[in-house]
C-alpha cells in the first residue's frame, strides 16, 4: 500500500498537542453563561484526533490554569462543569471593536467583514452570535481602496525608519472615475503622524517644497514608496500635538487659522465642550449667553459647521472673519438666487 492511501486512511494522530486542542475546545465551547463536560470535552476531542482519559484531562486543566487561562468547575449532581471566564477581552469590548472596524470608512467593506470574522474568534461561538447580529457592513459608505492597510503600513515604516515617501494622489470624478492630482505629480512627503478623523485615515507630513504641515487622505494615496531619503520637518513637529491639531481642522480642510470667538446661547456649552474639548475657553456674557475662544482653520467646512448650529451661535470675532461668513452667506444667496 502506498504512504499517500495510508494516510487517507489513517488520520494523523494529534496527540502531541493535546493540550493545545484542549485549550481551544474550552475557548470556543464554554464563557461565563456556557460550560462544558468532561465527557463532551473528550468527545471534541476525539473529532480532532486526539484520545485521552479523564485524568490526563484533569491535569492539562491545572497546567492550563498555570499558564493564565482562567477555568472554573463546579460540580452539579455527580458531573462536573467547565468554563473559562475573564477572557482577554470582555464581550462588550469586543462588540466595541466591531463597532469601531464596521463604521469606519477608510476600511473596505471586505477587509471590515474579514477583521470582524477575526474578532469574533476572540469569542466563544455562543458570544461570536451575539456580534454577528450586530454587524451591518454592506449598506456602509465603505472606502473602495484595497490597498489601505498597504498603505498604512508603508506610511507606519517610513515613520519608524526616519524616512520620506513619495506617493500620487487622486480624486473622484463624475464619471466615478479616479483622477490623479495636479496632472498625476508625484508627492515627496515626511511622514510625521496618522491620524483617524471623521471616520477617515489621515496621514500627517511635512512638505518641504512649500515648507508647511499637511495631511492626506490614506485611503486616496497611490504607489506609496519609502524614499530612504532622511524625513524633514522634525523642528515643527517636537511640539506638534495631533488632537489640538484635529480639532482646528474641521473635516480636516485645510485653511489660514484664526483665533475666532464665537457667542452662544447656554444650551450650545455641550456642543463646543464636544467639539473643542473641556479646556476650552468658556466666558459668561450674561445669565443667557457665553463665548468660546478657539483657534480653528476657517475653511468654508468650519463655516458651514457654524450655520448649521442655526439660531444661537454666531461668529463675533475678528472682523476678518465675520467678512468671511457674510462673503459665504452672500455667496450661498447668489448660487440659490435669493433675493
Amino acid at each position: 500500500m502506498e504512504e499517500k492511501d495510508l494516510m487517507k486512511r489513517e488520520p494523523r494522530s494529534n496527540q502531541k498537542l493535546k493540550i493545545m486542542y484542549l485549550m481551544k475546545v474550552l475557548l470556543e465551547n464554554t464563557d461565563e453563561t456556557h460550560s462544558i463536560t468532561l465527557q463532551q470535552i473528550i468527545e471534541k476531542l476525539k473529532s480532532y484526533n486526539v484520545t485521552c482519559e479523564r485524568k490526563s484531562i484533569y491535569a492539562d486543566i491545572e497546567q492550563l490554569r498555570q499558564y493564565g487561562l482562567d477555568i472554573y468547575g463546579e460540580q452539579k449532581d455527580r458531573t462536573y462543569y467547565y468554563r473559562v471566564v475573564n477572557r482577554q477581552f470582555e464581550l462588550a469590548e469586543l462588540k466595541l471593536l466591531v463597532d469601531s472596524v464596521q463604521s469606519a470608512k477608510f476600511i473596505t467593506a471586505k477587509k471590515s467583514n474579514d477583521l470582524i470574522k477575526k474578532i469574533e474568534g476572540l469569542a466563544s461561538k455562543y458570544e461570536a452570535q451575539q456580534l454577528q447580529r450586530q454587524v451591518y457592513v454592506a449598506s456602509r459608505v465603505k472606502t473602495i481602496n484595497e490597498g489601505i492597510l498597504i498603505n498604512v503600513d508603508a506610511i507606519h515604516n517610513a515613520i519608524n525608519s526616519n524616512t520620506k515617501i513619495r506617493f500620487q494622489y487622486y480624486r473622484w470624478t463624475p464619471d466615478k472615475n479616479r483622477e490623479l492630482r495636479h496632472d498625476g505629480k508625484v508627492y515627496e512627503i515626511s511622514p510625521w503622524a496618522l491620524s483617524w478623523d471623521d471616520e477617515y485615515y489621515y496621514m500627517v507630513g511635512y512638505d518641504s517644497e512649500n515648507a508647511m504641515i499637511k495631511h492626506y487622505r490614506v485611503d486616496k494615496m497611490l504607489s506609496i514608496d519609502n524614499t530612504e531619503l532622511r524625513r524633514e520637518g522634525r523642528q515643527r513637529f517636537q511640539s506638534f500635538d495631533m488632537a489640538e491639531y484635529a480639532k482646528k481642522m474641521f473635516g480636516m480642510f485645510d485653511a489660514d487659522e484664526e483665533t475666532v470667538k464665537i457667542l452662544c446661547d447656554n444650551r450650545f456649552a455641550g456642543v463646543m465642550i464636544d467639539r473643542f474639548g473641556k479646556d476650552v475657553r468658556m466666558l459668561r456674557v450674561d445669565e443667557e449667553h457665553f463665548t468660546v475662544d478657539v483657534k480653528v482653520a476657517v475653511s468654508k467646512h468650519f463655516l458651514g459647521w457654524i450655520m448649521a448650529l442655526g439660531n444661537g451661535v454666531k461668529i463675533v470675532g475678528p472682523d476678518k472673519v465675520v467678512d468671511m461668513m457674510k462673503e459665504e452667506l452672500k455667496r450661498l444667496m447668489d448660487q440659490y438666487e435669493v433675493e
